[in-house]
């Protein structure tokens, strides 16, 4: 049996057959569990000789007992979610979150991670522009600061809570396929800074590949762009000939309908839309928005399980990627005949005011 001066609560979880986080909500009398899990966790405790008191020497030791959370923003409901779903699991573990946004912006992620390192955190979640390149990170590494990041596929040398973005986007061009969709495009903003975007591109590029339909345009917007409909439309109607277009999130799909409506072109009759994360706005439009469904909340929770496992001791361990699913909306229909290739042009869009800002995934 170990011995008790080396007793921690990551012996007491595993006695107990379940999770850090839980052992701690149970031993901390906060947060919820089931009367089993808490009798299990009580029980280990006491065999093993572990005390609230020891719990207390070990999580506070030469610890600040903050985590450094960066999200590219705040505005986009799917990071919300996300940093909601780490402060629910941090939640009676003791240790409380710093937040900061970056906009996006590479040389922000480094900044704001260099102040978050400065206030001492204890470890760190991001979501960033190229953690890959990132030095903030790198010196974390070096003073054995425990990371995890969030939204990322996986990459040497960190670990990361996320969704198989290149298989979730081989299902949105299987659904076109389906419905008989040939001429495809991806709309994609600020392609260049986003792994997850150009990820997104690669599967529903390769999947078109392997069904043996053209290979779709890639259609790259700035800011200005996704947030003024009638500059879109002007984009928009230079590709008269797709008939379906999967947006690399779901700010950018609301937004890609906004600007078919200026052109006349209706939705899913005219030009099938798709998008990439299932916020609930999606549900709330008149035409309901097609989509890949994910949970931002368990991503954020997994996360959050990853660092306390980390900061009780463990090794970095890479999970699996979390479940998606393709939402259906009413934003898809098998293109019209006569329409797209044959039947359709370029309208000059009349000006709109700007809409809601899209918010890059």
């Amino acid at each position: 049996m170990t011995h008790k001066s080396a007793i921690t609560i990551k012996d007491v979880a595993q006695a107990a057959g379940c999770g850090v986080a839980t052992a701690s909500r149970v031993l901390n009398n906060s947060g919820s569990a089931s009367a089993d899990v808490r009798e299990r966790v009580e029980t280990a405790a006491r065999d093993l000789g572990f005390s609230f008191s020891a719990i207390g020497r070990a999580l506070q030791s030469r610890r600040s007992m903050t985590i450094g959370c960066l999200v590219p923003s705040l505005a986009n409901p799917v990071f919300a979610e996300a940093v909601q779903g780490v402060q629910a699991e941090l939640q009676g573990s003791g240790y409380q979150l710093l937040i900061s946004c970056s906009n996006y912006d590479e040389a922000a992620d480094d900044a704001a991670l260099e102040m978050l390192l400065s206030k001492d955190t204890d470890a760190l979640i991001a979501t960033m522009v190229a953690p890959e390149r990132s030095a903030a990170l790198q010196l974390a590494g070096r003073r054995g600061i425990p990371v995890a990041l969030m939204f990322h596929d996986p990459m040497e040398g960190f670990v990361t809570s996320y969704v198989d973005n290149v298989e979730a986007a081989r299902e949105v061009a299987r659904q076109f396929a389906r419905l008989g969709h040939r001429r495809t495009g991806f709309l994609a903003l600020r392609f260049s800074t986003s792994d997850r975007s150009r990820n997104r591109y690669a599967g529903f590029l390769a999947e078109c590949r392997a069904g043996g339909l053209p290979d779709p345009a890639l259609i790259e917007i700035g800011e200005a762009e996704a947030r003024q409909p009638d500059r879109l439309a002007v984009i928009l109607g230079q590709h008269p000939g797709l008939t379906a277009i999967f947006a690399s999130n779901d700010f950018l799909a609301i937004a890609l309908q906004n600007a078919a409506r200026l052109l006349g072109w209706r939705v899913p009759q005219d030009m099938s839309v798709a998008g990439f994360d299932g916020i609930e706005i999606g549900r709330l439009l008149e035409v309901p928005l097609a989509t890949i469904e994910t949970s931002p909340e368990a991503m954020g929770r997994q996360a959050a399980r990853l660092l306390l496992e980390r900061l009780q001791g463990g090794a970095p361990v890479q999970p699996p990627a979390l479940s998606f699913h393709f939402r259906a909306g009413a934003t898809l229909a098998p293109p019209t005949p006569g329409k797209g290739d044959d039947g359709r042009v370029a309208a000059q869009p009349p000006s709109a005011p700007p809409a809601e800002t899209a918010q890059q995934g």
